[in-house]
């Protein structure tokens, strides 16, 4: 290889989470090189977005304007058939005190083109993108990363130098071994999710035509995304169980998992699914609930999925993608201008982004708690432990970690009990719903004060108001943060 061309930051993976962080770092003056594997436009699973990425992240990337052209289905929250009520009931963004107003929705989106806005935005703000670049192995000096070797479009291996290294390259990528620690997947969120794409389907009634769809049934549950009039995304979550039984028929699964869930059977009726082109096979994710020990060690910052992941019933992949790129940028302008070391830089970083992972888990776990058949498999706590305890404090030492070592949660017993509290607010809060909704669910307003839903609203309604306006001197979110 020739000397390694040298830059301030290399970003490897040009996914939300790697376009955020780039091009906020270049934003700031300093040299960014972008390595994405594949050429974009890319196929990539996660098409349902949350307000805090359109109106807080995007908006701070200067991409929202084109977003909104984009002209992508709104989304005013979600809908779910979940729980003891027989009958869906809605989550709406404009029940936020703080999302209500002209921010309170969010798109489904087709990651192709969404994903594709962003990359093209990072190199309109000065990133050096290069596609069809797959990097290969970090450069470490000293015990510190200060590069990366990678193949360019011709095959030609080549490295690069630079002070900091972001990986964004996701799930798959192989970067995060740089970091020093280990992946740990979790016991409880242990699923996989086997789906497809159908030309058109039914919509909920308006104005909720354009929300996401949760709904439950004996041995999961499904998401129905309604991407365009005539494209819908499927897709079961089923126990890792089931893994044989997917593998030898992926077809059969997904529509023996659709016939099973009336909501969404009858939503699909006749409508057939695509078998051509982009969306027509039928697709399987596996083992998507995991955490890294380290998010960051001197010289790299794990971003994205290449950090963490967790269930998608709340939509949260590209919140928490975006989320990390925003809170990777700050950590690495902090260093570069030399305003703080890069221990109380990235430490504030590592102690954010395990705080809102945190967050979601806590709030997912008392969501799959709201239960209703003994049969079904993500109520089966106790079994999965054969702990000598009644189903509520199984499942609440397992989802807090006492039982998986689930490391981006500390104190397991105090979480088992904050757990537990969760779910049963949670589950009380909706079956009071169930009394006081309407068609789309504007007097929900139970939900919102369950402390568990308060505390996943809070930080994304503070990356709104950044990129609404430039804020006052906030807090610190963290104790000595």
């Amino acid at each position: 290889m020739s000397a390694p061309e040298e830059f301030d930051v290399i970003v490897v993976g040009g996914g939300p989470a790697g376009s955020t962080a780039a091009t906020l770092i270049a934003d700031q003056g300093h040299r960014v090189v972008l390595l994405e594997k594949e050429r974009f436009p890319r196929y990539q699973i996660g098409e349902s977005l949350l307000p805090a990425t359109v109106h807080g992240v995007c908006r701070l990337l200067g991409a929202d304007e084109e977003i909104r052209r984009a002209g992508f289905t709104l989304k005013r929250g979600g809908s779910f058939r979940w729980g003891t009520s027989p009958d869906p009931w809605n989550f709406l963004f404009a029940l936020s005190p703080e999302l209500s107003g002209p921010t309170s929705y969010a798109y489904q989106v087709d990651r192709m083109t969404f994903d594709d806005i962003l990359l093209r935005n990072a190199a309109r703000h000065g990133v050096d993108v290069r596609e069809e670049s797959s990097a290969l192995e970090a450069v470490t000096t000293g015990g510190r990363v200060t590069g990366i070797v990678y193949s360019d479009p011709a095959g030609t291996r080549r490295e690069l130098a630079a002070a900091h290294v972001v990986d964004a390259s996701g799930s798959t990528g192989r970067l995060h071994a740089a970091a020093g620690g280990t992946r740990h997947y979790s016991d409880f969120f242990c699923n996989l999710a086997v789906f497809g794409y159908f030309a058109g389907g039914g919509r909920m009634p308006d104005p909720d035509a354009g929300n996401i769809l949760c709904a439950a049934f004996d041995e999961g549950w499904l998401w129905y995304i309604p991407l365009r009039d005539d494209l819908t995304s499927v897709g079961a979550v089923l126990n890792r169980d089931q893994a044989a039984r997917i593998q030898a028929d992926r077809e059969g699964t997904l529509r023996e998992s659709i016939r099973r869930c009336g909501i969404v059977r009858d939503l699909l009726g006749d409508t057939e699914r695509i078998t051509e082109g982009t969306y027509g096979s039928v697709r399987v994710r596996r083992d998507y609930s995991y955490a890294n020990t380290r998010f960051w060690a001197p010289g790299i910052t794990l971003v994205g999925d290449a950090a963490c992941f967790i269930d998608p019933v709340f939509s949260t992949g590209v919140h928490l993608a975006t989320y990390s790129g925003l809170l990777a940028a700050r950590s690495v302008n902090s260093v570069l201008a030399g305003e703080l070391s890069e221990e109380r830089a990235f430490g504030e970083f590592e102690g954010r982004y395990r705080r809102e992972y945190a967050v979601f888990y806590e709030f997912l776990a008392a969501f799959y708690d709201m239960r209703q058949r003994e049969e079904s498999y993500f109520w089966t706590a106790r079994k999965v432990t054969n702990m000598q305890a009644g189903d509520m404090q199984a499942f609440a030492t397992l989802v807090a970690g006492a039982f998986s070592a689930e490391t981006a949660l500390v104190g397991a017993d105090s979480l088992a009990q904050r757990f537990s509290s969760s779910s049963a607010e949670l589950t009380g809060a909706v079956e009071r719903t169930g009394a006081a909704r309407t068609d789309s669910g504007e007097r929900m307003t139970e939900l919102f004060r369950a402390p568990v839903v308060a505390d996943v609203m809070s930080e994304m309604n503070r990356i709104q108001r950044r990129g609404a306006a430039e804020p006052a001197a906030e807090a610190p979110l963290l104790d000595g943060g």
